[in-house]
């Protein structure tokens, strides 16, 4: 059995452009604040077509530079949640095998969390890639709905 001091419970949260995104944030974070633990920001960039020689890297570290905007900015918000340890991780590729890679590699991600998307068209990618495969994940799948407020996570966490 693993003691409370050696077992670091990670919550996994993908950023993107989402709306939702931070639905999920907000649960991750308001959740590691009250039992503990770290929240791991991700973001996943495409691999860029092969356009000519130097063009590849640049549109790949723009990709990086926005990535990294992108994380800064939700950094942000948990340092004003309060007394919230975070991690980042960027990758290249394609989202869902990255994430999944990333569970694997690091045997702390305690809890994959994905929010809804409120769109008409369904839950979002992601979430419809990993409910439907939820019995192969290693690890609980939290689906926070797209459409509740910071108060109603709060309440819940």
């Amino acid at each position: 059995m693993v003691s409370q001091t050696e077992y670091k419970r990670k919550f996994l949260v993908v950023i993107d452009e989402t709306p939702e995104c931070e639905r999920a944030l907000t649960f991750a974070a308001y959740r590691v604040k009250r039992t503990g633990g770290t929240v791991v920001l991700m973001s996943v960039i495409q691999k860029p077509e092969f356009i000519g020689l130097g063009v590849e890297d640049v549109l790949r570290a723009e990709a990086v530079e926005e990535a990294e905007r992108n994380l800064d900015a939700r950094l942000v918000r948990i340092r004003d949640i309060g007394e919230v340890r975070s991690e980042s991780v960027i990758r290249e590729g394609s989202a869902a095998e990255e994430i999944e890679r990333v569970i694997d590699q690091d045997r702390d991600i305690a809890i994959l969390v994905l929010a809804a998307s409120t769109s008409g068209e369904g839950p979002g990618p992601l979430v419809m890639h990993f409910a439907s495969r939820a019995n192969a994940l290693p690890i609980p799948l939290t689906i926070v709905p797209g459409r509740m407020s910071d108060e109603e996570i709060i309440a819940i966490c």
